[in-house]
């Protein structure tokens, strides 16, 4: 069934200070002259390291490993026939799950006493056991929601966590909100949609903003949205909505789902993006003329658990 295991890593702190001052010991006076520790960032490299020597002897279990940076995942080949483990941040989980398809995902946490690991239930000395078990068939999943924005020219994204509507510096994005049959004219900081296993994230910053000025200004706070991650709707959330003679705020927040959609066409003359998951360099122009329809994926996340 599979064909080979597909280890994802990361480059730490350190490697990729290296890579841009070209020597450790730049990269030292570079952090250390700025006040910070480079000692922190070495151990954080050292211990990574030894992590990915270890894993590449617990992996061999008899298919071949290969070993892919996460820089490279928006590109690299999936076939279905790949076991998929990812060793380095929760974020890293995010950003590879929406690129595999339905393969399994195997989270590994390098140093837990750094990371926390909501989406790492694995830890090295684990690994082992956790990919057996995918390969015999007998390992435990979580599926997870996917969040999908579909433009009107045919380009689609995922996103594991969120997508994000809007202008790609501070300006405020003009736009069409389009939701329960009704359409409104906006102008926000953007619109964030985000899935179950995102709704812990930036979604509850957006929460917390609110709570904290309602009670400061005398209100009574709302509890925020919380999703499981199997929860097949999303919720989205407009940003600092701005009223004005050519914009109104009626509709700032729901949920989404495969019956109830949410459209939005762009009113931006340029800078208009869509991402997903923070990673702003992978993005969707969304510029005037375009329209994109969110809803939720028919692609979920399927996470190894113990």
């Amino acid at each position: 069934m599979y064909e080979k295991i597909v280890l994802v890593t990361r480059k730490t702190r350190l490697a990729e200070l290296v890579e841009r001052f070209n020597t450790r010991s730049q990269a030292r006076f570079y952090l250390e002259h700025a006040g910070q520790d480079f000692e922190d960032y070495a151990r954080e490299d050292d211990t990574y390291r030894r992590s990915l020597d270890v894993l590449h002897k617990h992996l061999a279990l008899g298919l071949p490993v290969q070993q892919v940076d996460r820089a490279l995942v928006p590109t690299f080949l999936f076939t279905g026939k790949e076991l998929v483990v990812t060793v380095g941040q929760d974020g890293l989980v995010a950003n590879v799950a929406k690129y595999v398809g339905s393969q399994p995902l195997v989270g590994i946490n390098p140093d837990p006493s750094r990371f926390d690991g909501v989406l790492l239930p694995f830890g090295v000395d684990t690994a082992r056991v956790a990919v057996r078990h995918v390969l015999e068939e007998r390992a435990r999943f979580r599926e997870v929601t996917l969040a999908e924005v579909v433009l009107s020219d045919g380009q689609r994204l995922l996103g594991f966590n969120d997508l994000f509507l809007g202008a790609r510096t501070h300006v405020s994005a003009r736009y069409t909100l389009h939701y329960e049959r009704r359409a409104e004219s906006q102008s926000s900081s953007g619109i964030i949609v985000s899935t179950g296993a995102g709704s812990t994230g930036w979604l509850s910053s957006v929460f917390t903003f609110a709570r904290g000025l309602t009670e400061a200004t005398g209100g009574e706070p709302g509890e925020p949205w919380r999703l499981a991650w199997e929860d097949p709707r999303l919720a989205f959330v407009v940003r600092e909505p701005f009223i004005s003679r050519h914009s109104t705020a009626s509709m700032v927040g729901g949920f989404v789902s495969e019956q109830q959609e949410l459209q939005v066409e762009s009113r931006m003359p340029s800078g208009g993006v869509i991402f997903s998951d923070g990673v702003e360099e992978d993005f969707l122009a969304f510029n005037a003329g375009t329209t994109a329809r969110v809803r939720p994926a028919a692609q979920r996340a399927r996470l190894v658990v113990h």
